[in-house]
């Protein structure tokens, strides 16, 4: 039972959710670093992206002990993909037109959906 003044967020639930943070932005790391490995034709690189994809695995693995798996993972995938879209546009010079920022949009709209109507307490 929850003590007074707090609020009824079970133990973990955010240490979880921090976690799932840190997974999205390894996983935009090793998203946005991809094409520098050259088709993995560039080791270095190569070792990078490998490295930052089970950098961006563990900790969302760990989260999922506590958080449901549909709501992580869409987390997950949601903002490394809006992430990795921005990055795109400023590290890779892709386009950014209206279309494309307003389908990000969406994205992170839906993300947000996710993690705001989550059922308290983790696990359903």
């Amino acid at each position: 039972m929850p003590e007074a003044g707090s609020t009824s967020v079970p133990r973990g639930t955010r240490r979880a959710w921090g976690l799932v943070v840190l997974a999205v932005a390894f996983e935009i790391g090793w998203a946005t670093c991809l094409p520098f490995t050259e088709g993995f034709s560039r080791p270095l690189w190569t070792t990078g992206v490998v490295l930052l994809m089970i950098a961006s695995l563990l900790p969302l693995a760990s989260a999922t002990r506590i958080l449901p798996i549909g709501p992580a993972y869409a987390v997950w995938t949601g903002s490394g993909a809006a992430g990795t879209a921005v990055l795109g546009w400023l590290v890779h010079d892709d386009p950014a037109t209206l279309l494309r920022i307003a389908g990000i949009a969406l994205v992170v709209a839906g993300v947000v959906g996710l993690r705001l109507f989550q059922p308290r307490g983790g696990h359903p």
